[in-house]
């Protein structure tokens, strides 16, 4: 039965990382959700330890965090005002309603509206949307150096009894 469950584990990790990458899936979560499953299945002497289940929950947090202000991170970075930035917050949360691609979307809408509505010229606008694009892709790597950790953490406590 340990099979199954490890089987089942790192499927899930692998979709976990598929979603980091793809927005269609919640890819730090499903690796937390795994590495709980495990634990409920396995129970501590055969998996992980509610140290590490906890250590990971913050890793989860963590990349949550980082999904919700990287594309703003990266408009300020590039001059954006805070108009733009907190466009790019609200366009990040309407985007996820209109899923899969108003999250890719959602976010360089909404910071482009907020530098037009504060009266920024198209170009410099359009600067500070490409701060979104820069963000939101150095969000995703950090969330994918953030799954791998998770997946390294939960191996080693899980393999280190």
């Amino acid at each position: 039965m340990p099979v199954l469950w490890w089987s089942l584990t790192i499927f899930l990790f692998i979709i976990g990382m598929i979603g980091i990458v793809i927005p269609l899936l919640p890819g730090t979560t499903i690796i937390f959700a795994a590495a709980v499953i495990h634990r409920v299945a396995l129970g501590e002497e055969h998996s992980v330890g509610w140290w590490t289940l906890g250590g990971l929950l913050v890793l989860t947090i963590i990349s949550h965090v980082l999904d919700f202000t990287s594309s703003s991170l990266g408009a300020k970075k590039f001059g954006a005002t805070r108009w733009g930035a907190l466009g790019g917050l609200i366009g990040t949360i309407v985007g996820m309603f209109f899923f899969p691609l108003g999250l890719l979307l959602g976010p360089v809408i909404g910071v482009l509206a907020g530098e037009l509505i504060a009266g920024q010229e198209l170009v410099r606008a359009g600067k500070s949307t490409w701060g979104t694009v820069v963000g939101t892709t150095a969000g995703i790597i950090a969330n994918v150096f953030i799954g791998l950790v998770m997946i390294g953490w939960f191996f080693i406590a899980a393999l280190w009894h």
